[in-house]
């Protein structure tokens, strides 16, 4: 529970989260080379399994892409993962909340 206290630790502003919402799409269609336009992803669908349809791996890549280009470690054990990657929107709130760059 402590890491989900981690994950909710700072508040952005909803104008900070809709750009890195946006930049997010792009990074994620981009890594993953989708067949889908950045604007078109849902941001409140899930990732992972339905609504993107993301797997593990591509989780993985996902997290690689958000580790170089914000400078947020993500760790590939955390209980927090199921949370922070659940929608374009929860992994937004995370990165704007998070992000060293």
């Amino acid at each position: 529970m402590a890491e989900n206290a981690e994950f909710m630790q700072s508040s952005p502003t909803s104008a900070a989260v809709a750009a890195v919402r946006d930049e997010l799409a792009t990074l994620i269609t981009a890594a993953l080379n989708l067949d889908v336009a950045p604007a078109d992803i849902d941001p409140a669908a899930p990732l992972y399994g339905d609504g993107l349809g993301l797997d593990s791996i591509d989780v993985l890549e996902v997290a690689l892409v958000i580790s170089k280009q914000y400078g947020i470690q993500l760790k590939a054990d955390s209980d927090a993962n199921h949370l922070i990657f659940s929608s374009l929107n929860a992994l937004s709130e995370f990165v704007a909340a998070q992000r060293t760059k």
